[in-house]
């Protein structure tokens, strides 16, 4: 059967893509982010995880403000990356794993999720920017599953919503009929805003206070509605719904490994987080 190893909660500001192109990582603005990694990539050596589900939002490359589903799962054989704009170099392609896709997504439409399936899709810096984090040589390790949620086109699924999705994913990969060592990767924010009177805007008050709930009260950021998020966290730190997604997968006693957190990067507050997943 399938096991859940744990879940890594990443930022994915597409600066990080120019930075990694620049070999930036060790000038001084940059190196608090990047010397999170070290711990993690130890970690992933060590278990070895074979499939990662990626829980990110798209920014137009694949879903656009005309068609923005809720919720959407790969179901392709590969992703490819494309370039977005940003100036990021494209990453070598990403293997998908068809089978655990539609288990998933088998699994989901059972508990009332309605999914929208991608037997083709693009992959933008949401998820390719953690994944070169992860594994900097872009050798990809691991078979991908991308689950993309919606936190751009209000209204946004509510953190109650997207934390049932993460507990329906997590049920259905341990009922996954095969020896998968499952990484579960949840990616963005946290607190910033890119527009408007508040542009800038980040809270570490409240960024903390939610990294600290992921394993000492997981369902604490349910309480927010999406607009509440908003006034909280930002018009774009709303993509910590992605973290809480991630968080909820895991099915066992959770225990944090390592975290780190930087303000500011690129007018961002950047973090991540390691949490194993125990039984």
């Amino acid at each position: 059967m399938a096991k859940i190893v744990g879940s890594i909660t990443t930022s994915h500001v597409p600066a990080i893509g120019g930075a990694i192109a620049k070999k930036l990582q060790e000038d001084p603005y940059w190196k608090p982010f990047f010397d999170g990694f070290p711990p993690i990539r130890e970690w992933l050596a060590k278990v070895k995880p074979d499939v990662a589900v990626i829980v990110y939002n798209d920014h137009g490359l694949n879903f656009f403000l005309d068609k923005q589903p809720t919720f959407a799962i790969g179901a392709a054989p590969e992703y490819r990356n494309a370039d977005e704009g940003w100036g990021i170099p494209v990453v070598p392609s990403f293997a998908g794993d068809l089978d655990l896709s539609w288990h998933l997504i088998n699994c989901l439409i059972a508990d009332e999720f309605d999914i929208v399936t991608c037997q083709e899709m693009s992959v933008d810096h949401a998820f390719t920017l953690p994944m070169a984090l992860l594994w900097p040589d872009q050798k990809w390790p691991v078979r991908t599953v991308p689950v993309c949620v919606n936190t751009v086109q209000f209204p946004l699924p509510t953190a109650q919503r997207c934390y049932k999705l993460g507990q329906s994913i997590g049920r259905a990969i341990q009922s996954f009929d095969r020896d998968s060592r499952v990484l579960i990767i949840g990616t963005g924010g946290l607190s910033h805003q890119l527009e408007g009177k508040r542009a800038g805007f980040i809270n570490k008050q409240f960024d903390l206070q939610f990294m600290d709930s992921l394993i000492s009260n997981p369902t604490w950021a349910t309480q927010f509605s999406d607009l509440d998020l908003v006034e909280q966290a930002g018009t774009q730190g709303v993509e910590l719904l992605n973290w809480l997604v991630a968080r909820a997968c895991l099915t066992g006693r959770a225990s944090l490994k390592h975290s780190n957190f930087h303000i500011p990067i690129s007018n961002t507050a950047a973090a991540t987080m390691l949490i194993e997943n125990h039984g």
